[in-house]
């Protein structure tokens, strides 16, 4: 709770921060996140330590690295969740907010593994499966839009 109050005023400028940085370190930034539904229909929603609310899990993609190996990456640090078959992708989205040369690419993921609940951490602070019709009050506005396209066949919006 204290640390929320504390780093809600200055995620915008270490965001800025950040994107600054990679504009000359990367010519695009590429980012990957997933809307991992369990067999009830829950999606898997993570709280981070430097962004508020929930999101989809997911991350930046690394030099060298496939936007899948990425994904399999991020969703293993983040939930301890193990695709079993190569999830789909869904869309490419341009995410303006963070920055103009950031792009998003959302994967589906209906089939998977998870050995054990992942345990929260410097990164991620809470995490947990979710109907879609109860998320958490916190929920951004970009991840309740990507669960309603995914699940409920809205139309896809181009912008993240």
């Amino acid at each position: 709770m204290l640390f929320d109050l504390l780093r809600r005023p200055f995620e915008p400028v270490i965001r800025r921060v950040l994107h600054f940085y990679w504009r000359f370190a990367r010519g695009l930034t590429l980012g990957v996140r997933a809307v991992v539904v369990d067999g009830e229909g829950r999606v898997f929603l993570v709280k981070h330590s430097y962004v508020s609310g929930w999101h989809l899990p997911g991350g930046g993609v690394e030099p060298d690295e496939t936007l899948t190996t990425a994904l399999t990456r991020e969703l293993r640090e983040e939930g301890n969740i193990e695709p079993t078959v190569t999830p789909a992708l869904f869309a490419i989205y341009l995410n303006r907010w963070a920055s103009p040369r950031d792009h998003v690419a959302l994967y589906v993921v209906r089939s998977f593994r998870q050995s054990a609940p992942p345990r929260p951490g410097r990164e991620i602070l809470a995490h947990g499966f979710f109907a879609p019709d109860s998320l958490p009050r916190e929920t951004t506005a970009s991840t309740r839009q990507r669960i309603a396209e995914v699940l409920s066949g809205r139309p896809v919006v181009a912008l993240w």
